[in-house]
């Protein structure tokens, strides 16, 4: 008379810490630019070999692959558990597990054939260490992660990994890349390390040699801002805005952040420096009674600017980047008022400071959110023209 034994299932709290992970990773690597995936893993547990050239990698498919297969990571054991904090980064944020590269390694592997059985997946990098990391450039594969998939009887699932070398190349620093990944068909367990691969290979190549499609105009809008007539630009424009122009230098912020996120810094930096600059110019012009053109302003936003001065002085200018009232609105009243131009510089560096470098990295980040739908930008365009004419326009009318 014999028995079968039911295969062992995973207690379900491997689910939660998988999804706080992946949403963890998820959220960091859209940061930097973005992560995409294509396929799915199959139902079940499975093994995923995957090419490496990052330690971004592991980052990359703890932010992909779904969380329902609570995916385990092998790490080096003499790398990542060489110290017990190393090894308490590694288990918690990363899912990792100690395999040894010498000596006891394939015992390592074999010890997770019950969590495979049990629905988990397992994420094994065959070539052992993070390799160069160009197109194609896949090393040869160990035969564990094989191994270990025909003792617990599932496949083996093939991915490939593209932009984590950008992202954080071997002993290089962190930049903004888009990442992708490439789920490949399941192989049977029986798979020769060769052939996994050649799959594995496959996959990379095809997912480097994709070209991202994009907008002609934001590669011109971004060629402009990271050019060297981008700065002037910025300080121009809110310079002019603190004097008389009636767009604000946020617009332009908006035009140029989303496409050039790299620039976002200096060009929101110098569109301060500019309008502080418009707006000194302003108040020493209006101080001499000069009074300068004013578009799209009315006696209703100077009398309460009027008011404001009178109450706060110089600290009035704190309610400009919530009330819609012009900064130049502002600059023209405080000269009127002959305030020192020593505190309206400095209330007003504090108060349109927070707003315009606030608004140039909120543009940034957007704009690398939006990174896998550059393609887009010329609607985006349009939805940023119409939404500002139409807030101007009810701004201008609820101050008439």
């Amino acid at each position: 008379m014999s028995t079968t034994t039911a295969p062992v299932r995973t207690p379900a709290p491997h689910r939660t810490p998988a999804l706080l992970r992946r949403a963890l990773w998820w959220s960091l690597l859209t940061l930097t630019g973005g992560v995409e995936r294509r396929g799915r893993l199959p139902r079940g547990g499975c093994v995923v070999v995957a090419n490496h050239s990052s330690h971004a990698d592991t980052a990359a498919l703890l932010a992909a692959l779904d969380a329902r297969h609570a995916p385990a990571i092998g790490a080096a054991a003499d790398y990542w558990f060489a110290s017990p904090w190393r090894s308490r980064v590694c288990r918690r944020l990363a899912a990792g597990f100690p395999v040894r590269r010498k000596g006891g390694g394939l015992d390592d592997l074999l010890s997770m054939s019950d969590e495979l059985r049990a629905g988990r997946a397992v994420v094994l990098f065959p070539e052992g260490t993070r390799g160069a990391g160009g197109a194609g450039a896949v090393g040869s594969f160990h035969r564990g992660a094989l191994l270990l998939a025909e003792r617990a009887g599932v496949p083996v699932v093939p991915v490939g990994i593209a932009g984590t070398n950008r992202l954080l190349p071997k002993h290089g620093r962190l930049r903004s890349a888009l990442v992708r990944i490439r789920i490949g068909d399941p192989l049977p367990s029986t798979v020769t390390p060769q052939e996994a691969r050649d799959a594995v290979a496959a996959l990379h190549h095809r997912t480097n040699a994709e070209s991202l499609r994009d907008s002609a105009v934001r590669r011109r809008v971004a060629a402009v801002a990271a050019s060297r007539w981008g700065l002037p630009i910025a300080f121009l424009w809110a310079g002019a805005e603190a004097l008389s122009w009636p767009l604000m230098p946020e617009l332009l912020l908006a035009v140029a952040c989303v496409a050039a996120p790299r620039a976002a810094l200096k060009l929101s930096a110098t569109a301060l420096a500019g309008s502080l600059a418009g707006s000194l110019l302003t108040l020493q012009l209006a101080s001499s009674g000069v009074q300068l053109p004013a578009p799209l302003t009315t006696d209703l936003m100077r009398a309460e600017v009027r008011a404001q001065l009178v109450a706060e002085g110089a600290a009035a200018v704190r309610h400009q980047p919530w009330n819609g009232i012009p900064f130049k609105v502002y600059a023209a009243e405080a000269g009127r008022a002959e305030l020192p131009a020593t505190d309206w510089l400095l209330a007003s560096a504090k108060a349109r400071g927070a707003r315009t470098l606030a608004v140039g990295l909120g543009f940034a980040a957007f704009g690398l959110l939006m990174r896998r739908w550059r393609r887009l930008y010329p609607g985006y365009l349009v939805l940023l023209g119409t939404g500002f004419a139409a807030g101007l326009t009810l701004i201008v009318l609820g101050w008439s």
